[in-house]
């Protein structure tokens, strides 16, 4: 059976803030019983929290991120600490690794995104033969067209080895249908996102800024008031969706928001749990 659990991103400053053993926990008294862990040092202390948070709390780690390449200065990418990642992964009992995010050096052309396909196929039949498989996050920019062909269908096509991991927040905001795209998917996706869209009110900032003369300020304001939201807090149909994810084959169905707007992000996850069991998604948590 499918499982809902928690994108560690949403709850990231926690970890740095209460440590690691302590934002599980809270987490499983939120009634969670799996996280993707993303932008958490995977430092050993921290691995070693992780282990015991799975022994003591029921708390699984279902997946772990890494780059393909370094993002920053010292950071571990699949290229540069592969052993170290398949070590992590053999240490929590994780199979799955995911890419959180095209390189943004390997986005501008038809070109650089099939060089990037293909070296994420390679890794990931590296990792395969450790018996780990890799994913690909998507965000919006994937729904861009390269010759008349879709980013995500260029990753796709080319890293045939590659999974899925559908965000559908992202899909809807790069303007394609979230049901249709995990159909499209269907046997390579074991990974999904779940974070709602919304459009926000703009603020009394916008109007003083346009009476200003700053038309540039007020487009800023303008433009930001697509957000992402709480399950059940925005505009997507969250059955058709949740349906179709585990049609296509999803194991995990992270609860993700990049961003809460001031919300306590527990708060946040609380009040998207309380959606999806009010559709008649408990027995998944």
């Amino acid at each position: 059976m499918a499982t809902i659990g928690v994108q560690a991103s949403t709850i990231k400053n926690a970890f740095t803030e209460l440590g690691t053993f302590a934002t599980l926990r809270r987490v499983a008294d939120l009634g969670y019983r799996a996280v993707e862990i993303s932008q958490v040092a995977m430092t050993p202390e921290n691995v070693a929290q992780m282990g015991r948070a799975q022994d003591e709390l029921g708390v699984r780690v279902a997946a772990l991120s890494a780059s393909l390449t370094p993002q920053t200065p010292g950071a571990e990418s699949l290229t540069t600490t592969f052993d170290k990642i398949v070590d992590d992964c053999r240490t929590l009992g994780t199979t799955m690794v995911r890419i959180g995010m095209l390189p943004l050096d390997a986005a501008g052309s038809l070109g650089q995104v099939t060089d990037f396909a293909r070296r994420a196929n390679e890794a990931a039949a590296r990792l395969a033969a450790e018996g780990v498989d890799l994913y690909y996050h998507n965000h919006h920019i994937e729904f861009a067209r390269l010759d008349g062909r879709l980013m995500l269908d260029v990753i796709a096509d080319t890293a045939p080895d590659l999974g899925m991991e559908i965000d559908v927040h992202w899909v809807h905001r790069g303007g394609h249908d979230p049901v249709a795209t995990l159909a499209q998917h269907a046997g390579r996706v074991r990974l999904v996102h779940l974070k709602d869209y919304r459009i926000g009110l703009l603020p009394p900032v916008a109007a003083e800024l346009l009476s200003a003369g700053d038309v540039g300020g007020f487009m800023r304001e303008f433009r930001d008031v697509v957000q992402f939201a709480e399950v059940g807090q925005g505009t997507l149909q969250w059955t058709p969706i949740v349906e179709q994810a585990l049609a296509s084959g999803a194991e995990y169905l992270f609860v993700e928001q990049d961003d809460t707007y001031g919300r306590d992000p527990f708060e946040s996850l609380a009040m998207s749990r309380d959606h999806l069991v009010s559709l008649g998604y408990g027995d998944l948590f």
